[in-house]
């Protein structure tokens, strides 16, 4: 048995939740996978998984297994990138995790470029709305978050961004622009729904006067949870949203959406890359972090410089 085949016949297994998927991924015989997971077991004295009729599952000891195994591959695909560098090609896999609107908004849109860059790496990503995600089981966890976070993980900053009021061309030509705060509440307004219970006003705060806070009590005609769908609606001109810079900032460039009552903003969140380890930062996560930065600001100030110029 080829010990290390075996344990990536095992990872990929755990991942895809069955022998037969495991098997289309990685273009192996479902028989063989079958067969090299009971030699696996059968060498370690321990049931890695519960098989049963409908699905596959890990056991107590496979999810110990399982931790140490990512590490010794992510070493081993380490090694192939080291030896790779000699070619000036940076080679390996880039386990990713994000949450769903950073995947959309923020790191699909990079990944044609950055893989022309670097066609040698693999990027692997998993798209999650987990509050705490695994972030040792990855080589880089983006997080959206408040501009204050404070937490005991190893993060470097990505980008901190207001949050700003947008609407489509076709809805402020055909219902005007609010020219206050105030004037928010003879317009339509579609907000974002937060986990922990009913709205909360709107605070806001220019940008001239940041400790002059209001709380605005808007009574929105849509609602929902997820990003995505209220910037599809402010798209579509069905009203007023409030979102990230860094999230719509091409759509600004584009004139798909304009900015309302600047300089108001309605929250400063930020997005960081942690990482399992300070010790140990691959090469292939080093340029993609490097690249991560550099088109998400390239992108924001080009929107700032999009909203200054209409605000003129």
């Amino acid at each position: 048995m080829d010990r290390l085949v075996a344990m990536q016949i095992f990872e990929r297994v755990a991942e895809e939740n069955g022998f037969a998927a495991a098997a289309r991924a990685m273009d192996m015989s479902p028989p063989v996978v079958t067969r090299l997971i009971a030699e696996l077991e059968a060498y370690l004295g321990t049931r890695l998984f519960q098989r049963t009729t409908r699905r596959v599952s890990l056991t107590e000891a496979g999810e110990a297994y399982l931790v140490r195994v990512r590490q010794i591959l992510q070493d081993v695909d380490e090694a192939d990138a080291v030896a790779s560098a000699h070619t000036n090609e940076l080679a390996g896999r880039l386990r990713v995790h994000t949450q769903p609107a950073l995947a959309s908004y923020v790191i699909a849109p990079l990944l044609a470029e950055f893989r022309r860059r670097h066609p040698g790496i693999v990027v692997d990503i998993d798209v999650e709305a987990h509050r705490d995600p695994p972030i040792e089981d990855f080589d880089i966890t983006l997080l959206g978050t408040d501009a204050s976070f404070d937490a005991d993980i190893v993060a470097r900053k990505v980008i901190e961004s207001e949050v700003i009021l947008v609407a489509s061309p076709a809805y402020v030509k055909h219902r005007g622009s609010p020219k206050a705060p105030e004037d928010l509440a003879q317009h339509a307004c579609l907000r974002l729904k937060g986990p922990d219970g009913p709205l909360r006003a709107w605070r806001m705060w220019s940008g001239q006067h940041p400790d002059h806070v209001l709380e605005m009590n808007v009574d929105p005609v849509v609602i929902a949870n997820h990003t995505d769908t209220l910037l599809r609606a402010a798209l579509d001109g069905a009203g007023i949203t409030s979102i990230s810079l860094d999230i719509v900032a091409p759509y600004l460039t584009r004139g798909e959406l304009v900015r309302v009552l600047s300089p108001w903003t309605t929250g400063r969140l930020a997005m960081y890359a942690a990482l399992p380890s300070r010790k140990f930062i691959p090469q292939r996560s080093r340029v993609f972090l490097d690249y991560l930065v550099e088109h998400t600001r390239a992108q924001n100030n080009e929107a700032l410089k999009v909203c200054a110029a209409c605000e003129r």
